[in-house]
């Protein structure tokens, strides 16, 4: 049984989401975001970040984080926040000496959907079906978080399985 703690990074909000993998069998435990405020200056937001995942970490004791990598952005401002805090959020796992994996967009599209253009309704629906919940998990920041968790869950099985 492995308990894994899905990230999508953000500054705005990051979402999350923590999932136990158990032979196959996958059942959330609990999601949601980390929110902060626009008008806080870029340090605090970060603060922030960390400390409200060090809370998440210490009492839902993962033993493995997936985040997504960053993709590219039309906007380089935008980036350059949300690669500040991809990286708290990494800095946050190694602080609890947890074991980091990182997944595209595209692995992640390709192991829920088996298809890597997938949009993010199908994402979410996709979610929605492997998590067996009656709605979509609401905001998508935290279906997306879920949904690189089951990536991992997966992709890991798959490791696991090839290797016995």
């Amino acid at each position: 049984m492995t308990k894994i703690l899905g990230i999508d990074p953000g500054t705005g909000i990051m979402g999350w989401g923590l999932i136990e993998m158990n032979v196959g069998k996958i059942k959330p435990l609990k999601y949601g975001c980390v929110r902060t405020k626009p008008n806080l200056p870029q340090p605090e937001r970060l603060a922030h970040i960390f400390n409200s995942l060090c809370v998440i970490i210490e009492e839902n004791r993962p033993d493995e984080v997936a985040i997504e990598e960053l993709f590219f952005f039309k906007n380089q401002k935008t980036i350059i926040s949300v690669a500040e805090a991809r990286g708290v959020a990494i800095v946050a796992a190694k602080q609890f000496d947890l074991p980091v994996f990182e997944y595209t967009p595209l692995q992640v599209k390709q192991a829920l959907t088996g298809y890597g253009r997938a949009d993010k309704n199908q994402i979410q629906e996709m979610v929605k079906i492997i998590c067996c919940l009656d709605t979509c998990p609401k905001p998508d920041d935290a279906a997306d978080a879920l949904a690189i968790a089951i990536c991992h869950g997966q992709t890991n099985q798959l490791i696991v399985g090839n290797n016995q």
